[in-house]
């Protein structure tokens, strides 16, 4: 993964699959709260969310 300048979109394999599940509006940002929560759930979903909670930290 060394060297190569995009890896972070390699990593994401289905964008806007965790927006469709919560169902959040596009264009606007996923609520906190929201987002939290569903880190908490098992699963795809969970995984997803505590994903862009890390993503998110990432600036």
């Amino acid at each position: 993964m060394r060297g190569k300048k995009n890896w972070i979109a390699e990593a994401i394999k289905k964008p806007g699959a965790l927006r469709k599940e919560l169902g959040a509006k596009p264009g606007k940002p996923i609520p906190a709260a929201k987002l939290e929560a569903a880190a908490k759930k098992p699963g795809k979903l969970g995984q997803r969310a505590r994903f862009a909670m890390t993503l998110k930290g990432m600036k």
